[in-house]
């Protein structure tokens, strides 16, 4: 990342051609940058925050386009700095041009995620709320987009504000002692430490605990169409999308290769895997479409175990599915009941790939499957961040040493470092605690012009 003094520059729509393009600029000098190439009825440096002025970017003699400028000024911006957005025709050649003028007035372009990243540095968001912006921009479906909204309103911002000033208020306690420790004085009894540790460690618990189902909120689930060739995996995704994604024919080993397609199923995020029919086979493509299906089992979520009414369960292919992954939730099918075949108690389904019988029960037993044991509501903190889980993982480990050495009535200098190991590491979800490689890696992760 570059100096954060320079005024930076970006276009903060999508390249290409459009109803219209905006322009945003942030920086110190932005107001007057932009002062030098538009022309309206007044100049914008004595204009007032959050106001809209039309008029004309020029080069030199020459008009570029009529626009709009909107002014933001510091603090009252994203950026907490002086911003300017100018909203002109959706041409990609108009907006070059009026980039390359900004450039010449003292603004360089921006880098990915910079305009977020100093909205982070001037304290307009915490850390956890500046990545929730990326997946608000990212976001799939319904559920993901209402998870990154609360992240980034601030509901996992709050809880964990909360718990790291329990925790502060703890450790001052234990660290008042240590400086009267020639008095033998007790700010806090052994009893009443170890009850606030288990209080908060049992909040951590509970934060940590929501991961599995706030990566489906923000990642969605996966979903391996797994069986013997010829079962009607191929038919069940062309169903699924209502559309003939995939080659379907009477040909034991049509598909050859991985065929990954998503589907919303009420605002949740399914990616399907429409694997090749796992065989013994000498064909070498085959053999590698094989391979790659039992690599899509092994990080599947659920797995649909498809047979159809022609033939017999295969409990070696369902054993060795079990073996790739056993943590995974499997669900047995009969598929290509229009046959005549009304079910088969070995199989948690039955359906028609060909009709559609049986599909809705297929949704809301693979929805049901991905959110078990999830109490979700519009008023959870919900873990979605593989970086927030980590840093409460070393949170928890810390406090449980922090636990363990008030129990065995260890001195405490041991129990201090730990509940400020314990804080720092909640510190580092919101930014409180934090290095520029980490900031370095979360920001360039976003678009330009965010």
């Amino acid at each position: 990342m570059s100096f954060i003094e320079d005024t930076i520059t970006a276009l903060a729509t999508p390249p290409g051609f459009g109803a219209i393009s905006v322009i945003r600029v942030s920086g110190e000098a932005s107001i007057a940058a932009v002062d030098n190439i538009f022309i309206g009825k007044r100049k914008l440096s004595v204009a007032k925050s959050h106001t809209v002025h039309y008029g004309k970017i020029f080069n030199s003699d020459e008009m570029i386009d009529d626009v709009l400028v909107t002014i933001f000024k510091a603090p009252n911006s994203y950026t907490g700095e002086d911003s300017v957005e100018i909203s002109t025709h959706g041409n990609p050649l108009i907006a070059k041009t009026i980039l390359e003028l900004l450039t010449k007035n003292n603004v360089r372009l921006a880098e990915p995620g910079e305009f977020t990243k100093r909205a982070f540095l001037n304290n307009r968001l915490d850390l956890s709320q500046a990545e929730a912006v990326a997946d608000v921009i990212s976001s799939h479906t319904e559920a993901s987009l209402r998870g990154a909204r609360n992240q980034l309103n601030g509901l996992l911002s709050l809880k964990v504000d909360e718990l790291r000033s329990l925790l502060l208020n703890a450790a001052s306690f234990v660290e008042l002692e240590l400086d009267f420790a020639e008095e033998d004085v007790e700010f806090i009894g052994k009893k009443d430490l170890l009850a606030r540790i288990d209080n908060i460690l049992a909040e951590i618990n509970t934060l940590l605990s929501t991961y599995s189902f706030g990566r489906i909120l923000r990642d969605g689930v996966n979903v391996a169409l797994v069986g013997v060739p010829n079962v009607g995996k191929s038919s069940l995704l062309n169903y699924l999308l209502k559309e003939s994604r995939a080659i379907v024919s009477e040909i034991p080993g049509t598909t050859r290769d991985i065929i990954r397609e998503e589907v919303s199923i009420d605002g949740f995020l399914f990616k399907l895997f429409d694997t090749a029919g796992l065989r013994f086979s000498k064909d070498p493509v085959e053999l590698e479409g094989i391979n790659r299906s039992r690599e899509a089992i092994q990080s599947a979520d659920i797995v649909l175990f498809i047979n159809d009414v022609e033939q017999d369960f295969d409990q070696l292919l369902y054993n060795d599915v079990l073996k790739l992954n056993k943590k995974s939730k499997i669900i047995t099918l009969l598929n290509k009941i229009d046959k005549g075949y009304k079910g088969d108690k070995k199989y948690d389904l039955t359906l028609s790939a060909l009709t559609g019988e049986g599909i809705d029960i297929l949704l809301k037993s693979l929805k049901n499957s991905a959110l078990i044991n999830s109490n979700y509501s519009e008023k959870t903190a919900v873990v979605s961040n593989l970086r927030h889980y980590q840093c409460l993982t070393k949170c928890q480990e810390d406090l449980s040493k922090a636990r363990e050495s008030t129990s065995n009535n260890m001195s405490g200098e041991f129990i201090s470092v730990d509940l400020r190991n314990a804080i720092n590491s909640l510190g580092e979800i919101i930014g409180e605690v934090t290095s520029e490689d980490v900031l370095n890696n979360i920001f360039t992760k976003f678009c330009i012009g965010k």
